[in-house]
């Protein structure tokens, strides 16, 4: 039997002794024995009462213990098997397994819980706050929801409370809001240790850095955040105070850094900031940062020249006229079907311009114009038949003119409008279309101009960099939709912070189990495997035996077809079986 000090993990069968009527009586009580911070522990799992040697006929397994812990409690003549009542057979907690088990698997392969588990110290807090912060990131992967709803009803659901070993009754909102508190002062921490680590998975490259900002909307007045405020809204929420996000991430799309702007900030003034902090966490190097035009100024291009730093980034849809003798000519490069490109050098030699005409843009742009000049001529047309008929002031049928232009102003100018007063009094509208700009319209449609410093690459290879923004983009649709990173509930600055950092962690595990997919040639898609896998369930076997005892086994589901493959590709195996335990996550 182990005894008391023993640092043996497992359960077994203890005697407890008490005497009755002056005599000594034994019950048995089965007891597990785990480790803690503090020590050795020994709990009681179950008490048996008085039970005699044949009805303890299969405790041996039930506590999985082995002959070496407990020789004398059963005999080796003995048979290992027991009679069980089948009718009587029955499944209980049906949790969440696949993906929880899945993300503990990346948090590790990460290195985070142990770094975490450093940075973070511990306490007399009965559960560290490391493990508090794994729960938050495991959750936010799974079924993103607030700590409300994790609190009382996700955590429940999920097997992360037998991964992690924390009952479900540790788990409450403020102790997740605790949580939240101590993971934020470690941020830039966290984000340089992913960086190298990220970098030292799978051999990243560093040389090329996408930036882009977001917007994400609040539920709730946020008074007590001062940057929560009203701008351009990305999700068409305007009348929702918000803040913006600047997030870099590599070519590949894995995250390097982010930062929190106020939500009326234009994207333009935060290029200097975000520049500048990356350079001072990660060192300046030889690296291009490739942006959209929406970051582009003139003291943007120079501040990025002044530093040495090289660039690609996109310019204002109006320089193009520059450009028109280009548009014209015939000596264009093909990148692939559909798409050409063409290098302009600037006159001092320090820039290229590379202008790019793509057959799927054009189509696009084009439809979008016919559409728009429609809606204008039905409009006008409408407000032309309405003076005829009726006697409206000038300035009536200016802003209804003013508002028709307005919503369809990407073909307001093809018509040259005028509001005049007739002789009687009326006013009257005066419209026609104007030929230069269809002309021009018809010319540039489908062209986009970009700019860069990089002048020993061709052209096929600067937009190749430049497109990759779209790795960035995707990085935020996946942070809007898949982790919902909006709305945001929290109302004061700090826990809106730390919950878009739990967001960026939960992003970066998302991009790791890309980046393995990849690798075992499954693609780039991680919906598809943490679809698949969500499927898998535990649960509690118990089997009831004759004698009144109950055997219980908490077991996995067994995967299917589609779900083997998957695990055989990421060199995954499954466990049939769980023995819930005390140790730390990053000790399991």
């Amino acid at each position: 039997m182990a005894s008391e000090g023993s640092d043996n993990e497992g359960m077994f069968l203890k005697p407890c002794y008490r005497s009755k009527n002056g005599k000594r009586h034994a019950y048995w009580a089965l007891v597990e024995s785990y480790r803690t911070a503090r020590g050795p522990r020994h709990r009681v799992v179950a008490y048996l009462g008085q039970i005699s040697e044949s009805k303890r006929l299969g405790m041996k397994q039930a506590a999985g213990e082995t002959a070496s812990h407990q020789p004398s409690l059963f005999g080796e003549t003995e048979p290992e098997w027991v009679r069980v009542n089948l009718r009587r057979l029955r499944v209980e907690r049906c949790l969440d397994f696949g993906v929880p088990w899945l993300g503990l698997h990346l948090l590790r392969k990460l290195g985070l819980l142990g770094f975490m588990d450093e940075v973070i110290p511990a306490g007399r807090e009965d559960i560290a706050w490391s493990v508090m912060a794994a729960v938050l990131i495991l959750c936010r992967l799974c079924r993103p929801s607030s700590e409300l709803h994790i609190a009382e009803h996700l955590y429940k659901q999920t097997a992360i409370c037998d991964l992690l070993g924390v009952p479900a009754d540790k788990i409450n909102e403020q102790r997740l809001y605790r949580a939240l508190d101590r993971l934020l002062v470690h941020k830039e921490a966290l984000e340089t240790f992913l960086k190298n680590r990220l970098g030292s998975l799978f051999d990243l490259e560093y040389d090329l850095l996408l930036y882009d900002v977001t917007s994400t909307y609040f539920e709730g007045q946020a008074n007590g955040n001062p940057k929560a405020q009203r701008g351009y809204s990305r999700d068409h929420r305007g009348d929702c105070k918000q803040v913006c996000i600047g997030l870099v991430v590599t070519k590949s799309g894995m995250p390097l850094g982010y930062e929190v702007f106020a939500g009326n900030r234009s994207d333009v003034t935060t290029v200097e900031e975000i520049v500048e902090t990356m350079e001072a966490r990660y060192g300046k190097a030889d690296r291009i940062w490739v942006m959209d035009r929406g970051m582009v100024s003139d003291e943007n291009i120079e501040f990025l020249k002044e530093g040495g730093r090289r660039y690609i980034v996109g310019t204002p849809k109006g320089m193009l006229r520059k450009f028109e003798r280009e548009l014209l000519s015939q000596d264009w490069q093909l990148v692939h079907e559909g798409l050409e490109v063409k290098l302009c050098p600037s006159p001092d030699g320090d820039e290229t311009f590379i202008l790019c005409r793509s057959e799927d843009r054009r189509e696009k742009e084009k439809a979008m114009h016919e559409r728009f000049a429609k809606r204008i001529e039905e409009g006008l047309r409408k407000i032309e038949a309405g003076c005829a008929k009726r006697k409206y002031k000038p300035v009536t049928i200016a802003k209804r003119l003013g508002k028709l232009l307005g919503r369809n102003s990407r073909a307001a100018g093809l018509f040259e409008t005028d509001v005049v007063q007739a002789a009687d009094g009326r006013a009257k509208l005066i419209w026609r279309k104007v030929a230069a700009w269809r002309d021009w319209a018809e010319l540039s449609e489908g062209c986009y101009l970009l700019r860069s410093n990089v002048n020993d690459w061709s052209g096929e290879d600067l937009w190749k960099a430049y497109i990759q923004l779209t790795d960035a983009e995707e990085a935020f649709r996946i942070h809007k939709t898949d982790l919902r990173i909006r709305p945001i509930w929290h109302q004061k600055e700090q826990r809106v912070d730390a919950h878009i950092l739990v967001c960026f962690l939960a992003y970066v595990v998302w991009k790791t189990l890309g980046q393995l997919c990849r690798q075992a040639g499954l693609g780039d898609e991680p919906r598809r495997v943490l679809q698949e896998l969500s499927r898998i369930k535990l649960v509690d076997v118990v089997v009831p035996t004759d004698s009144g005892l109950e055997i219980r086994r908490r077991c996995v589901t067994r995967p299917d077809d589609h779900q083997a493959i998957l695990l055989q590709h990421l060199a995954l195996t499954l466990p049939s079986q769980l023995l819930v335990t005390d140790k730390k996550p990053n000790e399991m």
